[in-house]
């Protein structure tokens, strides 16, 4: 088995000793996207939803490598900083995937990279 470590500048360079995503057998594995501006390089401003919409951006943009859609995901986790924001961030992660329905789990967790309140990974079936 053969992996294929996969980059674009669409979404934030990795900050630490891992990828954007690595490509096995057919699925693309992405790394947590969070919400930096991949432009800048700095966590954006605002709330839980506008770091959401930043998050399936940058997901997107990976995706994007292996020229697959939302509808290609297998599986997403999703790890919040607060449960309770789990309503705002179901709001714009639906809005995003459509008519899209990958397996999901959420989980809350005491601290995220960055400070940030939202970081969502995905395993996707290439199309």
């Amino acid at each position: 088995m053969s992996l294929e470590i996969v980059h674009t500048a669409a979404a934030p360079a990795a900050i630490g000793p891992y990828s954007q995503g690595v490509v096995a057998n057919g699925f693309l594995f992405t790394a947590g996207q969070i919400a930096i501006d991949p432009a800048s390089g700095q966590v954006i401003a605002g709330d839980v939803r506008a770091q959401t919409e930043r998050v399936m951006s940058n997901l997107g943009a990976v995706l994007a490598t292996v020229n697959a859609t939302w509808k290609d995901i297998v599986k997403t986790t999703v790890f919040l900083h607060d449960m309770n924001d789990f309503p705002a961030v179901n709001e714009v992660y639906g809005r995003a995937l459509g008519d899209a329905r990958p397996a999901r789990s959420t989980v809350q967790v005491s601290a995220l990279p960055r400070g940030v309140l939202v970081e969502i990974e995905a395993i996707v079936a290439i199309p």
